[in-house]
């Protein structure tokens, strides 16, 4: 498995993006090819050489030959689904910018399909966007990784005036994501990077193991005290064919809990963004026989789950670990069946699948609507996705 991982020392921009990935060897010719395909665009790109400091690294360009356009989110949909672009590229693409439509929407207060697009609406940045989803895809990067994300400080002009460093719209893009500043008064995410890194990596944290193939620089404009660019490190994953994260395990030990509220507790905790939510019987002090609530969570959603365990048990504190997971590379699909279409999960090592999962919701609903027993719905998705493998 190709992976990519991302190291923000001084933020990222989405050229930034394109400018570590060509000097990691992307060719410009068919970035090129493959964005003329979004149809009659006037635009030029270019790439070239230079140094920030004392390391060099590549300054990836584009150049729009179009006045300044506010366009709205179904512009930009419209350009995308009429391209002759890839299934994949289109709906990674279309993703990122309907992510950065609900965040504008939620700022501004306003609908999603009103909101105009500012900086993310220009062609430059959407050549930036979708050329960085297209660059992925021609260098054959399988996942993405990334370190924690320098944000940078101070303040910076926009249509809205003067505004504080990070930008209201990048930080929003950033929930979830380690951020951090050391005190460089310069806007080292600009929300077009926040939104790329946001929808395109797995996990935030530190280099997962691989094997180091190639390296590259990407180059930002200014000139700052520290090497302006954004450096990407493309190997093949070394953890033996399995995925890998970093999630927090939460732990309580509870005596006086009601079990019908417990029960409720754990319902929410699941709706909120646990992975897995378990009890086990135990003995406490003193004899008494209590619950052990364990609740596995990703960064993100910790906070959220500290809520919940304490509003709605009777926690009084937790205890908190950070595990290193290993698990097989899952991929969800949707396959024909004589019921109509149903979503399975594919679980895999390396190229081999292992597993074989229909998903419960996907089957339940098909199920309730057809008023066929859901086990023949299972067997059903189950046997139509081994056979699509077969004809693959």
């Amino acid at each position: 498995m190709r992976i990519a991982y991302f190291d923000c020392f001084s933020g990222a921009s989405g050229d930034m993006f394109i400018g570590s990935l060509m000097d990691a060897g992307l060719s410009l010719d068919r970035l090129k090819q493959e964005l003329s395909k979004l149809g009659d665009l006037q635009f030029t790109i270019s790439a070239a050489k230079g140094m920030k400091g004392a390391l060099s690294g590549t300054k990836f360009d584009v150049e729009a030959h179009e006045g300044h356009i506010h366009r709205h989110l179904r512009h930009i949909v419209e350009m995308i689904d009429g391209s002759e672009l890839s299934d994949g590229v289109k709906a990674k693409s279309k993703a990122i910018f309907e992510h950065v439509a609900t965040v504008e929407a939620g700022i501004h207060q306003s609908d999603v399909q009103k909101v105009h697009f500012h900086e993310v609406g220009a062609l430059d940045s959407i050549i930036d966007i979708v050329g960085s989803v297209v660059a992925l895809e021609l260098l054959g990067i399988d996942a993405v990784y990334c370190s924690k994300v320098h944000v940078g400080t101070g303040f910076v002009e926009c249509q809205h005036g003067t505004i504080p460093v990070p930008a209201p719209a990048t930080l929003e893009l950033l929930k979830g994501i380690p951020i951090y500043s050391r005190g460089i008064e310069a806007e080292l995410v600009t929300p077009t990077g926040a939104a790329l890194l946001k929808n395109i990596s797995r996990d935030f944290g530190a280099m997962p193991p691989m094997r180091v193939e190639s390296v590259g620089y990407g180059l930002g404009t200014r000139d700052l005290e520290i090497p302006n660019m954004l450096r990407v490190t493309i190997g093949e994953n070394d953890s033996g064919g399995f995925d890998r994260d970093q999630v927090a395990l939460i732990e309580t030990n509870l005596d006086d809990a009601n079990p019908e509220i417990l029960s409720h507790a754990c319902q929410l905790l699941s709706e909120r963004g646990a992975l897995d939510v378990f009890m086990t019987p135990i003995v406490m002090k003193k004899g008494r026989l209590g619950t052990m609530l364990s609740v596995l969570t990703t960064q993100e959603r910790l906070n959220k789950c500290l809520e919940t365990v304490f509003a709605e048990t009777t926690a009084l504190g937790v205890r908190l670990s950070y595990l290193d997971r290993r698990k097989l590379f899952r991929e969800t699909r949707s396959v024909d069946t004589k019921f109509g279409k149903i979503d399975v999960k594919l679980a895999k090592s390396g190229e081999e699948t292992k597993n074989i999962a229909p998903e419960y919701e996907s089957c339940r609903k098909v199920a309730a609507d057809l008023g066929v027993p859901l086990k023949q719905i299972y067997d059903e998705a189950k046997s139509a996705a081994e056979k699509q493998l077969l004809d693959d």
